[in-house]
């Protein structure tokens, strides 16, 4: 590996251990919560924000800037890019994936870190503080906590673990809940937790077998999950079952060896969101 490539890695893993204790730092604390659209929206992650997410981002940004202040950054809060650029090296960060958990108490939220090239990820760190966790991926390991990790090798759906991510607005969640039975007739188990990533990492550890989501999630929400799950050794596709990429519809990801099922449930859930739509 390059020696610049070196560089951004430990950066990289810097950042997101050093965001992810500024966010933990305030983590069940009486933390102001904010909404980012009516006062009454606050019943999924993307509708709050707190000043947790906000120094998180402001930490991560400044260890980026120390080592690399050319940069381009892409992040879900204030002072970033919103949009990821297809030419060049870009960092792409979420302070708080799952705020809606934090806010709650609940253990499953990540401060999340990818390096992409030319919208391909090379880096990722999703470090999770509450549960002592950092998952890093890089071209040459995957990890969490230093040791290599690898995709569950589960191969009966009926034996399978499936988490959906994701959630739709509250009032729009019909063909949702359609999917939700898909999964639940086809698949032995499924779990919610509330963050992609933590999600995503979890596919990557073996400790459950898929996810899927059909809605279009931030890319600050899957890359750094979705290279995790691929260079675990998973399978990574958007909800038709073709390459994924940051701006496709939706993204199946899993072990592989049930990635077909799940797309296959995936065009159920897409058919009742079309007769309901």
């Amino acid at each position: 590996m390059a020696p610049q490539s070196v560089d951004r890695e430990s950066t990289a893993i810097r950042a997101g251990k050093r965001g992810g204790q500024e966010a933990y730092r305030r983590f069940r604390t009486n933390v102001a919560v904010e909404t980012k659209g009516e006062p009454d929206s606050v019943i999924g992650p993307s509708d709050a924000v707190t000043e947790a997410d906000r120094a998180a981002q402001r930490t991560v940004v400044e260890k980026i800037r120390e080592a690399h202040p050319d940069d381009p950054v892409v992040g879900e809060e204030s002072d970033t890019l919103k949009t990821l650029p297809e030419k060049g090296i870009v960092w792409l960060i979420d302070p708080i994936d799952g705020t809606y958990n934090y806010i709650r108490g609940l253990k499953h939220w990540a401060t999340s870190v990818a390096v992409v090239e030319d919208a391909s990820p090379k880096i990722a760190v999703n470090s999770i503080p509450a549960m002592d966790d950092v998952y890093v991926a890089t071209q040459d390991v995957v990890e969490r906590n230093g040791t290599p990790i690898t995709v569950s090798d589960r191969r009966r759906p009926e034996a399978a673990t499936i988490a959906p991510v994701v959630i739709p607005p509250f009032g729009e969640r019909a063909s949702y809940a359609g999917g939700i039975g898909q999964i639940v007739e086809k698949f032995g188990n499924n779990r919610r937790f509330g963050s992609a990533q933590v999600t995503l990492s979890l596919v990557a550890s073996g400790a459950i077998e898929g996810t899927i989501a059909t809605i279009n999630p931030h890319p600050w929400d899957t890359v750094a999950g979705a290279y995790l799950v691929e260079m675990a050794g998973g399978t990574v596709t958007d909800i038709h079952g073709d390459p994924w990429s940051h701006d496709s519809q939706g993204i199946v990801a899993s072990n592989g060896h049930v990635h077909e099922k799940l797309v296959d449930a995936g065009a159920t859930m897409l058919e009742n969101e079309n007769d309901n739509s």
